[in-house]
């Protein structure tokens, strides 16, 4: 399994080849709002603009931003460097327009801030520091070298002056883009952490999976002893005058024996979930016989009055008989049975690619918060100390195992838990029997 760190790398790639597109997006944006409004000042307004040098800018920035695509093709990771250089350059881009249409009196200066804030949010901040002073030392640099543009100073006639048109323009340019790029930058970003918090939690899950596989092991072992003792105990007394000649005493015992029994079954599964049984080595069987067998040993070591079983199987597949898998289905059982104490179901079919098992029960259900959350260890209806971490161990194991669980309420009252299982996971490959 891929460990987090490589998985959060991941994550922060495909973030970043994001808001490269979104960079590269926004540059043809640019590009096309240039020469519309190259277009609109020199033939609209006759104000004479060196047009070879304008479009000679534009079609570097549109092979700039060809590279740009053939980049985000490929597999590398988009780092901090290149983001950087993609900034660098709309900055060097925007200075060149300027500097052959007024300098520092053309009203779009003011779209500098556009890459300052763009600098902000996607880079780190030795690079968006760099992205400030160039900004500034770019339009200082307008301001000694650039030549102002030929226009009366009729600033007091408000929108009818070609420069305050200039400023509108400018500002509503800037309020649109930022609310478009930025929030989509920001939503790639939320993405990504949402992603990482996941991540994060379901790292923390599986310590404390391990935690208590541990324990249960650690468990396991030392209630071996006493419970091979008491079998010996019980075996003994079988046979001794006192309790043969007591037909109830004699019921008694052998109720005990079967409890025993029943907690050496227990334990030699945990031990073998835990990879320390010395058993048998896991069987060849079906998906069929498994799943019978499986509903017919849990509706024989407990005690309700109608288990509806119904499998649907169909084609059967061979599979190795998985204790793991075992346990699960049970668990859900068994709480289902705590739910519902007199009526259950157990419902097996193959929908697709997956194994899928639905277990039913008439009980109170679940409350809205325990569907909102289902999953979450220690969230429980049952009101004791350690509840839910029967369905939580339920949920990592179908999740290691690339599967999933739901849960739902019956529209009749009651609650339903459908465990998904990939075949592919879980079933054995099917071979010619044409081979050479």
């Amino acid at each position: 399994m891929r460990t987090e760190a490589a998985v959060a790398g991941e994550l922060e790639h495909a973030t970043g080849r994001k808001n490269l597109l979104q960079l590269i997006q926004l540059r043809w944006i640019a590009v096309v709002g240039q020469v519309a409004t190259i277009s609109v000042v020199h033939f609209g307004f006759g104000i004479r603009l060196p047009l070879e040098s304008m479009l000679a800018v534009l079609a570097c920035l549109v092979a700039f931003n060809i590279a740009g695509l053939l980049r985000a093709r490929a597999r590398r990771p988009v780092t901090n460097y290149e983001l950087f250089l993609a900034l660098l350059v709309d900055v060097g881009g925007l200075t060149a327009q300027l500097y052959l249409s007024g300098g520092a009196t053309n009203p779009f200066v003011f779209l500098y801030l556009l890459q300052v804030i763009l600098g902000a949010i996607l880079l780190q901040p030795w690079s968006t520091w760099t992205i400030v002073a160039a900004t500034v030392a770019c339009m200082a640099g307008l301001a000694l070298f650039g030549r102002p543009l030929a226009l009366p100073p009729d600033h007091d006639r408000g929108l009818q002056s070609p420069y305050i048109q200039g400023l509108l323009i400018c500002f509503a340019l800037n309020a649109l883009l930022l609310v478009i790029f930025v929030g989509r930058i920001g939503r790639n970003l939320r993405e990504r952490d949402e992603r990482l918090a996941d991540l994060r939690q379901r790292a923390a899950e599986e310590e404390h999976i391990v935690r208590m596989g541990l324990l249960a092991s650690g468990a396991a072992h030392e209630l071996g002893t006493p419970l091979s003792t008491l079998a010996v105990i019980l075996g003994d007394w079988r046979r001794m005058p006192q309790f043969t000649e007591d037909p109830d005493l004699l019921q008694e015992i052998s109720e005990m024996q079967a409890q025993v029994l029943r907690c050496k079954a227990i334990v030699g599964g945990i031990l073998l979930s835990a990879g320390e049984a010395r058993g048998e080595a896991p069987a060849e069987t079906t998906l069929r016989t498994f799943i019978d067998g499986l509903a017919q040993a849990w509706c024989s070591t407990r005690s309700t009055p109608s288990f509806v079983y119904d499998n649907r199987i169909d084609p059967d597949l061979p599979m190795v008989s998985d204790s793991a898998i075992q346990q699960m289905v049970c668990n859900v059982l068994d709480n289902a049975l705590e739910a519902s104490p007199h009526w259950l179901r157990l419902e097996a079919e193959l929908e697709g690619g997956t194994l899928k098992l639905t277990v039913m029960d008439a009980g109170p259900g679940f409350t809205p918060q325990m569907l909102a959350e289902f999953g979450k260890p220690y969230l429980s209806s049952k009101g004791r100390p350690g509840g839910g971490l029967g369905l939580f161990l339920v949920v990592n194991v179908a999740r290691t195992l690339g599967g999933s669980v739901s849960a739902h309420n019956r529209p009749g009252g009651g609650a339903v838990v459908v465990l998904r299982l990939p075949l592919a996971a879980i079933a054995l490959e099917q071979h010619d029997g044409s081979g050479s």
